[in-house]
């Protein structure tokens, strides 16, 4: 196994994890269910230490093969940039997330703007890690680019 590999595997986490984490939120704090909410805050936090773990895992996986990826460098290169803004995204959550961790710490209820802050952050970050992995399957996947002249 190499980073590219690794890379592969692992970032399905945060480009799953975050949405799912959020509906998770949301779920529990429409139907007023604080353990749900509190589990879900925790979560997110933690899928957002995990996603900036797997943003090195790419930085790294672009150096197993320079050469065969020498023709695709446009793609990668979006791909690479769209990953920094999702990273910084999801660190503004993780963010955001220890501190409603820390609001709502012994039997404290998380105030109301507080999740609604962790759902519209977890929102734009979901939406960014999306076009992060299309842009990333674009590299290896050449059907899922759109079509050029003459096709």
């Amino acid at each position: 196994m190499n980073w590219s590999h690794l890379h592969l595997a692992l970032n399905h986490l945060p480009v799953l994890g975050v949405p799912f984490v959020v509906l998770l939120l949301a779920w529990g704090w429409a139907f007023r269910k604080r353990e749900v909410v509190r589990v879900a805050v925790l979560w997110m936090a933690l899928v957002s230490v995990v996603a900036i773990a797997v943003k090195f895992t790419g930085d790294f996986a672009v150096d197993v093969d320079p050469k065969r990826l020498a023709e695709a460098r446009a793609y990668l290169d979006r791909h690479e940039e769209s990953a920094d803004q999702a990273t910084t995204a999801v660190f503004l959550l993780g963010l955001a997330a220890a501190v409603a961790l820390y609001l709502g710490r012994g039997e404290r209820a998380l105030p109301s703007w507080m999740l609604a802050v962790l759902v519209a952050l977890g929102i734009g970050t979901s939406g960014l890690y999306a076009r992060s992995a299309n842009l990333g399957g674009q590299i290896n996947h050449p059907e899922l680019r759109s079509p050029g002249p003459g096709r």
